[in-house]
């Protein structure tokens, strides 16, 4: 409910609720603004923007600032993903059938195969590709040229980028953490599109649970509708979406029912911690990968659990949140008390 990665059903439904336009986003005004001056720039010199990176955690709103890149520019998108381009030729048919001034977004671009990713420094700086007829010694390159196009890419994760690759990009934007009166618009605005009764209040509360992540705050308003449309006569009340929210088993705090259950068992299984990250994920039946991936960042983030050299340990924030005093005898793991650390951390 309150992963921040997009789900496979749920394309046609965000794609409905997305902002169009540089005045219609919310929530990044700083990366808006920047954005706005590159885009009035290049249409006043009739040129193609510069290549536009875009980075963040997932959910921010990279996939809508490449749509709003297109419509602001007037040209069509084109869109591709790393994990898709596995050959230097999946590339090179692509880019050769760019339309002039076309915007090309490809989505988690650090996965991109080595082989794809040289291919892509020639296009984005001399806007053409080589492509190899015939096989060993006879092998001829032959240059084609392409049209001039702006590439947008996105990625979670830009430190894993080359610095080739970084470097031929003329604008990277951070996108950050949405905060709640941000999120309280786009809910508020999302039950508009959706043709919703949503009191403020309920907005409010709805985004108060979304993690900061407009993907999340859009995810929650529709379970939300859902609900009142069975339970209720389809408006949704703070008490009606607080009603809906408990059923799903998002707290107030945006936690759900896997990051309960880690907080839990380290505070009430292992005492606070430390404790490895593989002991942890065996207390609450998951793989380590999902602890590590899904459930400890937001932890982390919120102040409620912090990694230390020794293992995972709950915070007092932790501690309160479940409504749980810690051990007041406990030595810290600075004085040499015992862990639970198994040796992966």
């Amino acid at each position: 409910m309150v992963d921040a990665h997009a789900q496979p059903d749920e394309a046609a439904a965000e794609a409905a609720l997305r902002p169009h336009t540089l005045a219609e986003f919310r929530g990044q005004p700083r990366v808006a603004e920047q954005l706005g001056l590159v885009l009035a720039a290049a249409r006043n010199r009739a040129h193609v923007p510069d290549h536009v990176l875009l980075s963040g955690p997932p959910g921010l709103g990279k996939t809508t600032l490449a749509g709003i890149i297109a419509n602001e520019l007037g040209v069509p998108l084109r869109i591709s993903s790393g994990p898709a381009i596995q050959h230097a030729g999946d590339l090179a048919a692509i880019l050769s059938g760019l339309a002039e001034g076309e915007v090309f977004f490809l989505d988690e671009i650090h996965r991109m195969s080595r082989a794809a990713e040289e291919m892509l420094y020639l296009a984005m700086e001399d806007f053409r590709v080589d492509v190899i007829v015939g096989k060993g010694p006879g092998a001829t390159a032959i240059p084609l040229q392409i049209p001039r196009f702006t590439m947008v890419g996105a990625t979670t994760r830009a430190g894993l980028l080359p610095g080739p690759l970084r470097d031929r990009f003329g604008f990277t934007a951070q996108l950050d953490f949405y905060a709640p009166e941000a999120l309280t618009e786009i809910v508020v605005t999302s039950a508009r599109r959706l043709g919703v009764g949503l009191d403020p209040d309920a907005a409010a509360e709805i985004a108060g649970r979304s993690r900061g992540t407009p993907r999340i705050a859009n995810r929650l308003l529709r379970r939300v509708r859902d609900y009142a449309a069975v339970k209720a006569d389809g408006h949704i009340t703070r008490e009606l979406a607080r009603a809906a929210l408990k059923l799903y088993e998002v707290d107030e705090r945006g936690l759900d029912r896997l990051d309960r259950r880690v907080l839990e068992s380290l505070c009430t299984r292992f005492g606070g911690g430390p404790v490895g990250l593989s002991t942890l994920a065996i207390s609450v039946g998951e793989e380590a990968e999902t602890v590590e991936e899904v459930a400890e960042p937001f932890l982390v983030r919120e102040g409620f659990l912090m990694r230390t050299p020794r293992g995972r340990a709950a915070t007092p924030a932790g501690w309160a949140h479940l409504g749980l005093t810690p051990p007041s005898a406990s030595p810290s793991p600075a004085a040499g008390a015992p862990s639970l650390f198994d040796g992966e951390d």
